[in-house]
């Protein structure tokens, strides 16, 4: 979709729909106000009454469409419900224009014009704008690389073609920069979407790491990638057990991220310890299918297992915007990547396996893999020059159980990072919670005949789980997200489609951006 801005009055653009914010009124206050409003001048007062008749309230992410049956350019009118004045942020704009895209697709409609997202304290017109056309590009966002001659007799999927914003108050070049950093966004999630609901026979570890050599080259990032050899070199033990069962061999990625300058940076006026530049790790659990190994799963259990790489397609999505956005810190994104299968070569239960940092691990369960390979890739990072560290995983059925679907389950031993952290999820709409480390609960992983163990059970395991990898972190400070139950939608809502949803782009993005 090709989204763009032009001065001129949105009223007058021909397009097949035109978006149009609506505000749920106050009491006894007018129902269309703002653009909505002189449209409905321009109908002689037909869309209000519309409005009314369907009882469309303006309330969050409600949609209207309207055809103009040839009264004004626009053939439809798609009024967008932002809610009330006193709850507008940037995620009452991208709820409101992530609806509006899918209903205008819906409709037919192709060519789509809007007025500006409002704005208001706390939300100047680049961020709504921005806001606006990352939602709208989200939105819109299908995975139809793989419809072949089966589908020959399906109509084709509608798509939107072009977004038009257009206004006559707002610079071209401010304009220009908000819908840049909005696409980049959108992009980066969307990239993350794609290598999730990619199959494993597509996407194994060494195609995880041709996708990282490809952005690299794009965005200018310095990428490695160590395979078998180089692995047992640096001591990864736990990385290259996991993956040794697998006719496609382990690789553990790391793409580097360097801000163009810092001139100026350390010496900046009101610069705080979250603004000064550092260097951070990013690391995501790439196991491109997991079985299980040995201690097998379930057939339901593997349903959605091409997906146990979601963390890592996070961070590779991650990194593909940091340039574009200008961020100064430098960031190093690691991906340990595996694929967890059965065969004469695969680790089993009751191997000891020696990590990065010289801890051994007693395997109680194949199928607590993930937490294995982010070992290592959090030593790596740390040793990298890491000043805090990140994780992502789809790691544990308990944070589904504790926090059910849609909520990333966070893990941190520091605060501050703790706080920034959720700070970002909600600036950006995805939803995070705080979880405990309760230190107490170690003894349920302190090993028998190796240091520790790899899992502690199923009471506690989202905890315990975290604890395993805290050991691993180097003395950093260390923030771990469990996206098991946010990485996936079984039904899409707003501008997160069902299945893969790029969960952990959009919060790390603002996070390391802020």
């Amino acid at each position: 979709m090709d989204v763009f801005f032009r001065s001129g009055d949105a009223a007058r653009e021909s397009a097949d729909a035109l978006i149009v914010p609506v505000a749920a009124p106050a009491n006894g206050g007018e129902p269309l106000t703002g653009p909505a409003a002189q449209l409905d001048a321009d109908l002689e007062g037909e869309l209000a009454r519309l409005a009314a008749d369907a009882r469309f309230s303006g309330k969050h992410g409600s949609t209207l469409v309207v055809p103009t049956l040839g009264r004004l350019p626009a053939r439809r009118i798609v009024l967008a419900g932002v809610g009330t004045p006193d709850d507008l942020d940037a995620e009452a704009v991208r709820r409101a224009w992530g609806a509006a895209a899918i209903a205008a697709r819906d409709a037919g409609a192709a060519r789509v014009a809007s007025t500006m997202p409002p704005s208001g304290t706390g939300l100047d017109p680049a961020a709504s704008l921005a806001a606006a056309a990352e939602a709208a590009a989200l939105a819109v966002y299908r995975f139809t690389k793989h419809f072949g001659a089966g589908r020959r007799d399906d109509p084709a999927p509608r798509t939107l073609d072009a977004l038009a914003f257009v206004d006559e108050g707002l610079d071209q070049a401010e304009a220009d920069a908000a819908l840049a950093r909005g696409a980049a966004i959108a992009a980066g999630a969307a990239l993350a979407r794609d290598l999730v609901n990619e199959p494993a026979s597509v996407l194994d570890p060494a195609a995880m790491a041709d996708h990282a050599r490809r952005v690299a080259e794009t965005h200018g990032l310095v990428v490695e990638v160590l395979g078998p050899p180089e692995l047992a070199t640096i001591g990864a033990g736990a990385l290259l057990a996991v993956g040794k069962g697998s006719a496609s061999e382990p690789r553990l990625i790391r793409l580097t991220y360097r801000p163009e300058s810092d001139r100026g940076a350390n010496g900046q006026t009101g610069s705080t310890a979250q603004t000064m530049p550092r260097t951070i790790g990013l690391v995501g659990k790439c196991i491109t299918f997991d079985t299980g190994g040995y201690s097998i799963k379930p057939y339901e259990g593997m349903l959605e297992m091409k997906g146990d790489m979601a963390g890592g397609a996070a961070v590779l999505g991650a990194m593909t915007a940091l340039r574009a956005l200008g961020c100064r810190h430098t960031v190093h994104g690691i991906i340990p990547a595996a694929e967890n299968m059965i065969s004469g070569t695969a680790f089993r239960p009751g191997d000891i396996l020696t990590a990065m940092n010289g801890v051994t691990i007693e395997i109680l369960s194949t199928d607590a893999e993930g937490r294995l390979v982010l070992a290592d890739g959090l030593v790596y990072a740390a040793r990298q020059g890491a000043e805090e560290l990140i994780d992502l995983a789809t790691l544990t059925g308990a944070a589904v159980v504790a926090l059910g679907d849609g909520t990333t389950a966070l893990f941190a031993d520091d605060d501050a990072l703790a706080t920034r952290l959720l700070d970002a999820s909600a600036a950006v709409g995805e939803r995070f919670w705080r979880m405990p480390l309760i230190a107490e609960f170690n003894d349920k992983i302190k090993g028998d005949v190796g240091d520790i163990k790899n899992t502690g059970g199923r009471q506690g395991g989202a905890i315990t789980a975290a604890l395993f990898l805290q050991r691993f972190t180097e003395g950093k400070p260390w923030a771990h997200l469990d996206i098991a139950g946010s990485a996936r939608a079984a039904k899409g809502n707003g501008y997160v489609p069902k299945g893969a949803t790029g969960v952990g782009v959009r919060t790390l993005l603002a996070y390391l951006t802020a």
